[in-house]
């Protein structure tokens, strides 16, 4: 069974429903999903579609796209958020660079205040990262200063950067997310990055409704296509199919305590 660690069940998905998607997950093989919080006005919508389905949880969180859309002091609702049954993490979180969407100063600014919030409450935090490696490490690297030796800082989703980060990431005690970019042509760096990272510390996600992975590029992705990355980095590892899946299961539900 695979556990997609990161997708967005609250996006337009039609004709497909909600429903419609976590059923043919199972059908694929896919135990657990997460769907993950990007802004405070679709937190009620996510928490909605985590509280209609067992196997679903979600996290709460400010994209850094959305940076600019929330003060300080309206971040604090995520000191609520975060303690709900079903949230399993806060985020997703981080920097990024490659679009102006909010200035470098306030993704900062928001990333702050919401790992000093996962700190606080003994959450993982769920990572967005683009084009904006030192800046971030150095965030992460205060951030777990402010950990428990015990705890588990978080993921680096779908990770696209380059080694010498992830091997940074993995040494504070990040876990790492791939999504179907692994699959993709031209990924040729990721799957040396995913060949090099030990399994005990690798998850699998979709992303979904983004990054369809090969067979399914230009479609929407959904989350039952998650086994296909998961195919891609059994062939990467030299590993059986049915061990990367327990293994990287067991990895999501060490961080999300399933």
């Amino acid at each position: 069974m695979w556990i997609d660690s990161h997708c967005h069940l609250n996006y337009d998905y039609s004709p497909k429903s909600v429903d419609d998607l976590v059923r043919e997950a199972g059908e694929a093989g896919v135990s657990h999903l997460m769907t993950i919080g990007v802004d405070l006005k679709t937190l009620p919508e996510i928490v909605a579609i985590s509280e209609r389905f067992e196997n679903v949880h979600h996290t709460a969180g400010l994209h850094p796209h959305d940076a600019i859309t929330a003060t300080r002091e309206e971040l604090q609702m995520l000191r609520v958020a975060g303690r709900h049954p079903k949230c399993r993490a806060i985020g997703e979180v981080g920097l990024d660079t490659h679009y102006d969407h909010s200035p470098l100063e306030i993704q900062l600014d928001r990333l702050r205040v919401q790992w000093e919030i996962a700190a606080e409450l003994s959450q993982p935090l769920i990572i967005h990262s683009r084009n904006a490696e030192a800046e971030l490490l150095a965030e992460l690297k205060e951030f777990c200063r402010q950990l428990q030796p015990s705890q588990i800082p978080g993921i680096i989703h779908c990770f696209t950067g380059t080694r010498a980060f992830g091997e940074a990431c993995l040494e504070l005690g990040f876990y790492i997310s791939f999504s179907g970019i692994l699959t993709f042509m031209n990924a040729e760096d990721l799957r040396d990055c995913a060949r090099a990272f030990p399994i005990d510390r690798l998850l699998v996600e979709t992303d979904s409704p983004y990054l369809a992975p090969i067979p399914f590029r230009g479609k929407k992705c959904e989350p039952a296509m998650v086994r296909h990355t998961g195919l891609k980095l059994a062939e990467l590892k030299g590993m059986a199919v049915d061990e990367v899946a327990a293994r990287t299961s067991a990895n999501a539900k060490r961080v999300f305590k399933l």
